[in-house]
């Protein structure tokens, strides 16, 4: 059905005159006929009689208005949904438990007003696909950089550096200790079910176990957080890596303990990416505000990845925009 014919029949209703429908709609009086007379074939109904005194709607006409006055309600709803600053800011966050979940947390704290549409993508190609294709908004990854390029006019920038912590069942050596060291951690057995193959956290992970002489075991099936955690407490040899701002919630009598990473200090380099012609408002709020709290990239006492190294030229274009908007 032509909402054109829909709207100019509306008009006509409103108006009680085909002229003063036409001035309405900016357009023509034979115009406004036109439309009519389509939408009365359309339709099979005659929709008006014209008398002296302008356009009276036949019973017809009248059954018709409410559902033609509802039709264009959708219409609008339809487009205001997709318009940018009213529909909402769709931001992928991996896990809901993790840092970037938090982060966006914080910003729709700052920023009430603003609707979002959180979703978690396991794969990051199918996250930066889905940016790249409007399907999300933005995406919070590690960028591992060169293994995999971003595609052009995709547009990233580290936005936190996350110190990774080691956690522990009561019965595990390190359960009392207030923090160790990359070093003291060679030999001791740190199982990882969910460092899937491919991801950019087991490439992290990986790269991290190289580098101090660790065991970072990925053995047996996942089964989520929850059983992880039902190992950990009970164990006396195995530990697991967490970020700092990572949200778990355990029994009381399961006696977790978090303990800090020092000398070196493992960080976790979260970006977020986007596209660069996305002209969505919210997005250009949200890279304001992550802007605020940019890491030090060049901070003393932590580790990062090599490649992360190879990032800089790509990256501090973006940061710039960050800070302009």
């Amino acid at each position: 059905m032509d909402l054109d014919a829909v709207r100019t029949f509306v008009a006509v209703t409103d108006a009680g005159q085909f002229q003063q429908a036409a001035a309405d709609l900016s357009i023509t009086q034979q115009g406004v006929s036109k439309r009519i007379a389509a939408l009365e074939k359309d339709l099979g109904v005659r929709l008006f009689t014209r008398t002296a005194r302008g356009a009276r709607l036949t019973i017809d006409g009248q059954a018709f208005l409410p559902h033609a006055r509802d039709l264009l309600k959708a219409e609008e709803r339809a487009a205001a949904s997709v318009r940018p600053g009213r529909r909402a800011l769709r931001v992928d966050v991996i896990n809901r438990r993790i840092a970037p979940a938090g982060m966006l947390r914080d910003f729709h704290r700052a920023h009430p007003e603003t609707e979002l549409d959180v979703v978690t993508l396991f794969d990051a190609d199918a996250a930066i696909a889905a940016v790249r294709s409007g399907t999300i908004d933005a995406t919070f990854r590690a960028v591992t950089l060169p293994a995999r390029q971003l595609p052009d006019g995709i547009e990233a920038v580290r936005v936190l550096d996350e110190p990774i912590q080691l956690l522990t069942g009561p019965a595990h050596e390190f359960a009392e200790a207030r923090a160790v060291t990359p070093a003291e951690l060679a030999g001791h057995r740190i199982w990882m079910p969910g460092n899937a193959t491919g991801t950019e956290w087991a490439a992290y992970y990986d790269e991290l176990a190289a580098a101090f002489g660790l065991t970072i075991e990925a053995t047996g099936p996942n089964f989520g957080t929850e059983a992880l955690l039902d190992v950990i407490a009970d164990s006396s040899a195995l530990a697991t890596f967490v970020g700092e701002q990572t949200r778990l919630v355990w029994p009381a009598d399961y006696g977790l303990r978090r303990i800090a990473v020092h000398d070196p200090t493992p960080v976790y380099p979260h970006s977020l990416i986007w596209r660069s012609d996305n002209p969505h408002p919210a997005l250009t709020a949200l890279r304001h505000h992550l802007g605020s709290f940019r890491p030090d990239h060049d901070a003393t006492g932590t580790w990062t990845p090599t490649w992360l190294g190879t990032q800089a030229d790509r990256l501090s274009p973006s940061t710039d925009a960050v800070g302009r908007g």
